[in-house]
């Protein structure tokens, strides 16, 4: 979700862009020193939690309940910060993420997907959703969506 750009920004990265930039720098940082860690896998998906539990209302009840979802979905993916953003990986590679709204200041939150997932359909496809309250119908179509992307 990219926001509005003053002229002094046109060429170059909002706030929001550069916050993320420098989120993702450091996660790569605490990456390599826990590199050697046997619980890397843990102290990533503890990681993910914990940036959750920072996030203000709404973004936090979607945010915890997308996490439960996909990993209850897909147990086989992992959980990880990617761009201070929860994200979910097979093989280190990134499948599907959350993006609060306030992340980039938009109106709400998103489910996207990367090219890694598996949500080819014909010549053209959704790669992210809109989410700004979770139904048992909209909680049903994330699983769906989740399994088919690791299928």
């Amino acid at each position: 979700m990219a926001t509005k750009r003053t002229s002094a920004e046109a060429t170059g990265f909002t706030a929001e862009e550069r916050a993320a930039m420098k989120e993702h720098a450091a996660e790569l940082k605490a990456a390599k020193r826990r590199a050697g860690a046997a619980d890397k896998a843990e102290q990533e998906a503890a990681a993910v939690v914990e940036k959750i539990a920072e996030m203000d209302e709404p973004d936090r009840s979607l945010a915890r309940r997308v996490h439960d979802l996909v990993l209850a979905s897909a147990p086989v993916l992992a959980a990880k910060l990617w761009y201070g953003m929860p994200a979910y990986t097979r093989d280190g590679k990134i499948v599907c993420f959350f993006q609060p709204a306030s992340k980039f200041k938009a109106r709400y939150a998103t489910l996207g997907f990367n090219e890694d997932a598996r949500l080819d359909e014909g010549t053209m496809w959704p790669t992210s959703w809109a989410l700004t309250e979770l139904t048992p119908d909209s909680e049903a179509r994330i699983a769906e969506l989740v399994r088919r992307a690791v299928g």
